[in-house]
């Protein structure tokens, strides 16, 4: 079988939305107004860390956060390439050639499970999920350590959620010219602003590319749509309108190489970054992605508000593809077969909060009752055949003819059908006494999923019904100075389908995280940072049974991920600006039964470091040019689960400059020219899951593009 990620409305959805439909249902339009002693930003934004309109400085736990402008000074085209600058997460695990998927891991585990907007971008755990273009997002959050005391079912290292471009009511309109490397060409737009005098303001971003991939043959295309209308009905109700689209025929390549070429000797020397183990003419991935999705934000009083955030995503994929079982002895003969998937999935998620001050006395509480709920339906087809083999030296790119394949000989084919719910009710208190701020909250979660139809030649009727109750405490004193020491417990959970050879159900995998740090802010914002220790085990993982067959399992394995974490923003001087991150990870399976005790996961370095400078000059000659640059270093992390080599550190340098053309000709105010770098001096580097399933990062790549706002 090949590599790949493990990989309507609902009766409850429609009452709940009829009913709020039915209510009268203030939203504060200013960013950064007060309400009573708590800082707060606008509208229907929430900190994905705590579903409050609290600030991170204030949460006592982890929180990355790239804004708006940190995002255009990286050129950030991806959501990988907006967090490679971030402490704690590792963007590199599928390398450079394949950008179909947007897959982290976060302090050692990994995440398939983004959200937009606060709510999950539903995966069918196959090759189908919404890949949000960065062109739509106005800021990214990655959330660390276990979540599911808001999120529900999710990994233990944390999670990213992106916040899009939202609304205004002041007029802004720009228009973008991007050419690059490997043939790169993309128009993308942005235009937002009030309705004529109406209470109605919109928001649409849209993109079209185009480009080769960097494996031989492949190539890129990306066409999206992102409307967004906010309905000012009363000083006390907002509604929001939003619309997501996009169409991808053509998304680059998803197979791997083996490590003997790229870092591991082979008798026929290095492999080229280009390198391409499949076929031209089996070498497909188209994805159809439309999300529907509004919301209600009602303020009561200056006490009480409440949000209803609600989406619908449709969404389809189908791919061809090849995949490699060995490489032969001469090292270049690479034996593959050729395989085909389609794809649709269809779901509806909503998430209904209901948060409010409350004075006890001495203390303010910041209390938050909510109610979430997912559903999605995917039909899978599978097919699998045999496929020639292909000369990694000297490959032919044009063997495979779909008329020759023997579908059924393989006997794998799948037509099965995947079933998901989840119901969560939270309840969270975040409280301040004088000084401190403190939180407590917990979560039960019913999950149910079900999975029928033939999957892999074999009838399935599986069905999984499970059920857990999270917490979260945490506890933070806000110094004079700017410091804010903290230290917080939170609780995850997955869960875990089949049963033990006694026919025993497995119950959820569950972790826990203990974590402190230090959150400094000493100059009124133009220093800021976190300082951070965690420790994180996940209990309940699925590992061999020493008293059953080969394939029986039991759930006696442990993993331990502990670490410390450095983040720092300075504004040195009104010129220069310096961010800075460090990552010390220390990740080990602690119990197992087959073999992978002691042992490190995968896509897990034990280092990483990043540093960024942005330089403006307001005066002379470059008055109006900006330049900044960055390194980042990505430290060695295991070959294979069985730890039986290292795949090479690197260390990687990315440059880029933008000035204002309006500066040297009047006529010109309003346009911007930018360039960028990344990876300026070309290195090598890699990724791997496996010695046989590995992937080159991205080559150098430039890019230029002329901006004007109006």
């Amino acid at each position: 079988m090949p590599y790949r990620p493990h990989h309507r409305h609902c009766a409850l959805a429609a009452a709940i939305m009829s009913v709020l439909a039915s209510s009268s249902l203030h939203a504060q339009q200013q960013d950064g107004e007060t309400l009573d002693s708590l800082t707060v930003y606008g509208s229907t934004y929430r900190n994905t860390a705590t579903k409050t309109r609290l600030t991170p400085q204030e949460t006592p736990q982890g929180i990355s956060v790239i804004d708006e402008q940190t995002l255009l000074e990286r050129n950030a085209d991806s959501v990988a390439t907006a967090l490679r600058y971030a402490s704690g997460v590792n963007t590199q695990l599928r390398g450079g050639a394949v950008n179909r998927v947007d897959l982290f891991s976060i302090r050692g585990f990994i995440n398939y499970q983004n959200f937009y907007d606060g709510l999950q971008l539903i995966f069918n755990d196959w090759n189908l999920q919404p890949q949000i273009d960065m062109q739509a997002v106005q800021q990214v959050e990655v959330f660390k350590g276990p979540t599911s005391t808001l999120y529900g079912a999710m990994p233990p290292g944390g999670m990213v959620n992106l916040i899009s471009k939202k609304p205004t009511t002041e007029r802004y309109n720009s228009v973008e010219l991007t050419a690059g490397t490997n043939d790169l060409r993309e128009l993308s737009f942005d235009s937002s602003g009030q309705l004529g005098d109406s209470n109605l303001s919109y928001r649409v971003t849209g993109l079209g590319s185009s480009s080769d991939g960097q494996a031989e043959t492949s190539e890129n295309e990306r066409l999206m749509l992102a409307p967004s209308l906010d309905w000012q009905v009363s000083d006390s109700t907002l509604v929001n309108l939003n619309l997501y689209y996009q169409k991808d025929p053509d998304m680059g390549i998803y197979t791997t190489l083996p490590a003997a070429g790229l870092f591991q000797p082979n008798v026929n020397g290095k492999l080229d970054p280009d390198a391409f183990s499949g076929d031209e003419n089996w070498n497909t991935y188209e994805r159809e992605v439309l999300m529907a999705g509004y919301k209600i934000q009602h303020d009561f009083n200056d006490s009480w508000q409440f949000l209803h955030n609600a989406r619908f995503q449709h969404g389809d994929a189908y791919q061809r593809n090849t995949y490699g079982t060995t490489l032969e002895a001469d090292q270049r003969t690479y034996n593959r077969r050729a395989y085909l998937t389609d794809e649709t999935s269809e779901g509806f998620t909503i998430d209904n909060q209901l948060s409010g001050l409350v004075q006890t006395g001495a203390i303010e509480h910041n209390l938050l009752v909510g109610v979430d709920y997912l559903q999605f339906e995917s039909d899978i087809g599978y097919e699998d055949a045999a496929a020639p083999s292909i000369d990694l030296y000297n490959p032919d790119h044009s063997q495979i003819s779909s008329g020759l394949l023997d579908f059924a000989a393989s006997g794998y084919s799948s037509d099965f059908t995947i079933e998901k719910r989840q119901t969560g009710v939270y309840l969270q208190d975040q409280m301040r006494i004088g000084q401190w701020v403190l939180i407590a909250g917990g979560r039960h979660d019913r999950y149910e999923a079900k999975e029928y139809g033939v999957k892999y030649g074999a009838a399935v009727d599986n069905d999984l019904k499970q059920s857990n109750t999270s917490w979260r405490a945490g506890a933070l004193y806000l110094f004079d100075n700017g410091l804010a020491p903290f230290v917080s417990y939170a609780e995850s959970f997955e869960p875990v389908a089949g049963s033990d050879r006694l026919g025993r159900t497995y119950e959820p995998s569950t972790a826990e995280q203990w974590e402190a740090g230090l959150k400094f802010n000493p100059d009124g914002g133009r220093t800021h940072g976190a300082v951070t220790a965690y420790r994180i085990l996940k209990d309940n993982v699925l590992t061999r049974d020493p008293n059953g067959t080969a394939y029986d399992q039991i759930q006696a394995g442990q993993v331990r991920s502990q670490g410390v974490e450095l983040e720092a923003s300075s504004r040195l001087t009104d010129s220069l600006s310096v961010d800075l991150s460090y990552t010390l990870q220390d990740v080990e399976v602690t119990r197992d039964n087959s073999g992978l005790q002691s042992k490190t996961p995968i896509w897990v370095p034990e280092q990483m470091a990043s540093l960024w400078l942005t330089y403006d000059i307001y005066a002379g000659v470059l008055n109006g040019l900006s330049v900044n640059g960055g390194v980042r270093y990505l430290g060695e992390a295991e070959v294979d689960a069985l730890n039986s080599d290292a795949v090479p550190d690197v260390t990687l340098v990315d440059l880029g400059m933008s000035y204002d053309l309006g500066v040297a000709a009047q006529n010109l105010a309003g346009a911007t020219l930018r360039m960028s770098v990344s990876n300026l001096f070309d290195e090598r580097y890699y990724s791997c899951y496996d010695t046989l399933n590995c992937w080159f990062g991205a080559e150098r790549t430039l890019q230029t593009s002329v901006r004007y706002d109006f």
